[in-house]
């Protein structure tokens, strides 16, 4: 007895019928749903006949999903964790989340954007907002860091300024005082890297800088945060001042993923109508993935803004290669993966790779080709010959042509991301998938293989996001004709823009006593 799965990414030419039968749809439109049920009940029933292992019991037996609609809640409040370059804050933002998900490196200025996070103290929950280094007379990228850090200040309800513990104020902590006094929000003062009791001779000097009592804490050990964390909670307001509303669910979550400067940061800022993201011609600019509440289509998403990918993991090092490591865990936590393609380059390997890393982490699926307004006539024609020879394993993803620096088309981004899940979420009821594959079967048979022709006795889809599909055989199926049976899955239930699992249980008939 064995379970085999059959993804569909790029594999061998699938088994196509010498002559296919088109007719499928209007024989399953003449079924009524009666018909189609009880059919599905006389092949479940005729399943007791074979010999069925422990787990096809959860397989067999769903109760289905409940998809309503939940109400709007105020989003949390918002604490910005602000300071110089190299002073800790991230760490001190992995420590409060209790995870590593901010990027963290022995050198300066590694966190570029405002990075947003789900954090909670004691039954209150709020939003961590992580930084990039504050520097005064900043210029090029450094100023831009500056400005985003100054922007999370704006928005938050709340400050944590952190400086070093054991340097004590400088003349750039001096000027964050001057430029979080302008802001008039409540402002906790935090001395990091105080480890020991002898440490504490520079925090009383931070008592001048006048914003009250310091904190003395210790990032990387934990010591002192408990205390901070009180205090921050009970400066933080119940709800956002500029969180808005948002569903108790939360909204979509898109990730945006592709190689570095392909214009994923550009299309972010563009879609948020403001610099949210820090852009540089550099390519390798985002580090940290970056959230943001976008309004698109008449609903809000959270969209994801991820590192660039720009080679194997295996091959990356230090800071590049945890990026990576986020970027993986944003397209976990995300439903729905946008790849960003710029048609100024030919189709890569590695936007083959990054692509089916998305489909491998079964998130529903949009193509997005960037710079689309600086194409001309005769890269269109090479790109189509590029696409049919490079993509056509993920033909079923919708494609948005846009550009990132105008905003071309960014409209038709909304209409692909929910096309793309509501395939992702799709169910097809046990009764009308089989009567579908009771067609297909009788239309275009398995072929015989060494005199045995194997029989579908079952299906049934347990569950869905993806969608995953399971047949109940008698024998094994050839991997081509389980790649027919995907294909017209799609044509006939249209899961445009989501992958999908069709995996087989071979199972004997049991054997009488």
């Amino acid at each position: 007895m064995a379970n085999h799965a059959d993804n569909n990414s790029s594999e061998p030419a699938e088994y196509v019928p010498p002559v296919e039968d088109d007719r499928l749809a209007e024989r399953l439109a003449a079924i009524t749903e009666e018909e189609a049920e009880a059919r599905a009940r006389a092949l479940r029933a005729g399943l007791s006949d074979y010999e069925l292992a422990e787990e096809d019991a959860a397989v067999l037996e769903y109760d289905e999903d409940d998809e309503d609609y939940e109400p709007y809640v105020a989003a949390p409040p918002a604490l910005a964790v602000i300071g110089r370059p190299n002073v800790g804050k991230s760490t001190l933002v992995n420590r409060i989340t209790r995870s590593k998900e901010a990027v963290v490196e022995d050198v300066p200025g590694v966190t570029r954007d405002r990075v947003s996070y789900d954090a909670e103290w004691n039954g209150k929950d709020f939003t961590l907002v992580d930084t990039g280094g504050w520097e005064q007379d900043a210029r090029g990228m450094h100023k831009r860091v500056a400005e985003q850090a100054e922007m999370a200040v704006d928005e938050a309800d709340a400050v944590v300024f952190v400086v070093d513990g054991l340097v004590g104020a400088t003349a750039v902590d001096e000027a964050v005082v001057r430029m979080l006094r302008r802001k008039k929000k409540p402002v906790l003062l935090v001395a990091n890297k105080v480890d020991a009791p002898s440490h504490m001779s520079e925090v009383y000097g931070l008592w001048n800088l006048g914003l009250g009592e310091p904190y003395p804490v210790s990032a990387l050990h934990g010591t002192g945060t408990g205390d901070l964390l009180d205090a921050a909670v009970k400066a933080l307001p119940e709800f956002a001042e500029h969180g808005g509303m948002v569903p108790t669910g939360g909204p979509r979550r898109v990730a945006l993923v592709g190689r570095p400067n392909v214009g994923k940061s550009s299309l972010l800022n563009k879609l948020a109508g403001s610099e949210r993201v820090v852009v540089d011609a550099v390519a390798g600019t985002t580090m940290d993935p970056v959230d943001e509440f976008i309004e698109l289509g008449g609903q809000t998403w959270r969209f994801v803004d991820t590192a660039g990918i720009r080679r194997r993991q295996h091959m990356a090092s230090g800071s590049e290669y945890y990026a990576m490591l986020r970027t993986q865990r944003a397209l976990d936590k995300a439903e729905v993966a946008v790849v960003l393609l710029s048609v100024e380059d030919p189709v890569s390997e590695q936007d083959v790779r990054i692509i089916q890393m998305a489909v491998d982490s079964g998130r529903a699926l949009v193509i997005a080709y960037n710079k689309w307004d600086l194409m001309d006539e005769e890269r269109r024609y090479y790109l189509e010959r590029e696409v049919s020879r490079d993509l056509a394993h993920i033909a079923w993803a919708p494609r948005v042509n846009v550009s990132a620096l105008t905003g071309w088309h960014k409209d038709k981004l909304a209409p692909a991301l929910e096309t793309s899940l509501a395939s992702w979420g799709r169910r097809i009821s046990t009764g009308r998938l089989n009567a579908f594959l009771g067609e297909l079967v009788a239309a275009t048979p398995h072929p015989v293989r060494g005199g045995k022709q194997p029989r579908i006795l079952f299906a049934t889809q347990p569950s869905t996001k993806p969608p995953r599909f399971v047949l109940f055989t008698t024998g094994f199926l050839d991997p081509g004709y389980r790649r027919f049976i995907t294909r017209r899955l799609r044509e006939t239930f249209d899961f445009t823009g989501s992958p999908i699992e069709v995996s087989m249980r071979v199972r004997e008939k049991r054997k009488r006593k």
